[in-house]
């Protein structure tokens, strides 16, 4: 059974700093590419970091340079620590862990989301 649960959202001021948390199970987790994404309301899913199985990393040009994504395998744990935190960083953060097989293969799964609110 795959499951993702994230934790560690809340609510910040402007300039303050949250480290979100990834637990998986159910899946091979060092194989997996291991992101962040995130919904505001009204707007799209964006991709907000991404590490993958090989730990290569890549991140959304807004929060380059402020926010960081990580795995621990051994735990099947993955993170982002946020830093600097804007109000327009306001969204649902959704885990995800994708293993791409064949272009027509991809297993792909979500967790629940964890909501992070910023304050001005």
């Amino acid at each position: 059974q795959v499951q993702l649960v994230e934790s560690g959202g809340g609510l910040v001021q402007a300039g303050g700093s949250l480290r979100l948390s990834c637990a998986a199970s159910g899946m091979t987790f060092g194989i997996m590419d291991m992101g962040w994404y995130r919904q505001a309301p009204g707007k799209q899913r964006e991709m907000v970091a991404v590490i993958t199985s090989s730990d290569r990393t890549n991140y959304a040009d807004s929060v380059k340079g402020r926010f960081t994504i990580s795995r621990d395998n051994a735990k099947k744990m993955a993170y982002l620590q946020m830093t600097s935190l804007k109000p327009e960083d306001t969204a649902l953060y959704y885990c995800n862990a994708r293993r791409t097989i064949l272009v027509s293969r991809i297993n792909d799964y979500w967790g629940q989301g964890t909501q992070v609110t910023v304050s001005s």
